[in-house]
């Protein structure tokens, strides 16, 4: 009880009553703020680590493995040389050594700047596109869940594109421990200089293709949490359990929801960073997809997946239940 009324108390603080008048803090704004500052600051390590195993830049080791012909009158092996592509373990050891523990929050400015309105306008379009598509097709349909989500990913990537490529360029960059990083405003300064305003919507096609994704998460999700609405435990007398145990319910919904959401369209994230890479050789969607699939084969849409999904499953848990958490409290308050 204790625990609750100090929250209570720092939100009221928080949401001051000139906002609320207005309007600029409404429940999903306030709810989305909070779990998606918590997420990104949590999880940058894992976001730099990834970006740099998508990169074509990412330095590939030369293993020899002895292979043996067999037929042969000797037997005698051939020494075959191999690429092998860094792990995540072997990026962060290099970072850590090479640059410092500072290079594993490179970006993390643009990304607090942008996780706010980027949340607010995800999900102000997703509740606005519900509505509509409510009235045309059956209320909280999986079809209507789908559009909107779809809908409103598209947007919020039109809008935000700038932001997040500012943050690429920014994770991507490398020098040694002691010089001197470039902020977010001289990596802005610099896109517009070299590129130009459509410098920043470089990847913009990559992140249309990544709307299958959301799409994705979206319907998994509604899906999981009508299912725990529905359950016998959710409908328990005990208010305490009920809550306690719908929180981690969505929790465990929103990690699985997006842990299968990015298995299945992660190659488009690949193809993202390499679109955003300075000076690169790939200039397009299709062009880079078969680039890649060309020089580096099928696999190499799939590196960093595993620090993705140990990036965005908890963010992604943070964020859903978080906001799930404040605007129920929210609610409660305002009663």
């Amino acid at each position: 009880m204790r625990m609750r009324q100090l929250l209570n108390l720092s939100l009221t603080s928080l949401l001051c009553s000139s906002c609320w008048k207005q309007g600029f803090w409404s429940l999903p704004m306030a709810a989305n703020r909070c779990g998606g500052t918590v997420g990104a600051i949590f999880t940058c390590p894992l976001e730099v680590i990834k970006t740099r195993l998508q990169s074509s830049r990412l330095a590939l080791r030369t293993v020899y493995y002895p292979q043996v012909h067999l037929g042969t009158i000797s037997g005698a092996g051939v020494v075959r040389p191999t690429s092998v592509t860094p792990g995540l373990f072997q990026v962060l050891k290099s970072i850590l050594e090479k640059e410092g523990p500072k290079s594993l929050f490179r970006g993390l400015g643009p990304n607090l700047v942008g996780v706010a309105p980027s949340r607010a306008v995800y999900f102000a379009c997703y509740s606005k596109a519900k509505e509509q598509f409510s009235g045309i097709f059956v209320p909280n349909s999986s079809l209507v869940h789908v559009l909107s989500a779809g809908s409103a990913a598209f947007v919020t990537n039109t809008l935000m594109n700038p932001i997040w490529m500012v943050k690429t360029r920014m994770q991507l960059e490398r020098k040694v421990r002691g010089c001197k990083q470039t902020n977010t405003l001289q990596c802005a300064r610099h896109v517009y200089q070299t590129e130009g305003i459509r410098g920043f919507y470089r990847g913009l096609t990559a992140s249309y293709a990544g709307i299958s994704e959301t799409i994705i998460c979206f319907a998994i999700y509604e899906s999981l949490k009508k299912y725990l609405k529905e359950a016998p435990l959710a409908t328990s007398t005990n208010g305490t359990e009920k809550n306690s145990t719908s929180f981690f319910g969505l929790m465990a919904a929103a990690a699985i929801s997006k842990g299968c959401a990015s298995c299945i369209a992660y190659p488009h994230e690949v193809i993202r960073t390499r679109l955003r890479e300075e000076g690169t050789k790939y200039k397009s969607f299709v062009q880079t997809a078969r680039l890649v699939f060309r020089e580096e084969g099928y696999l190499a849409f799939y590196r960093g997946l595993f620090a993705q999904l140990i990036r965005q499953i908890p963010n992604t848990a943070i964020v859903l239940s978080t906001y799930e958490l404040i605007v129920y409290l929210l609610e409660d308050r305002t009663q």
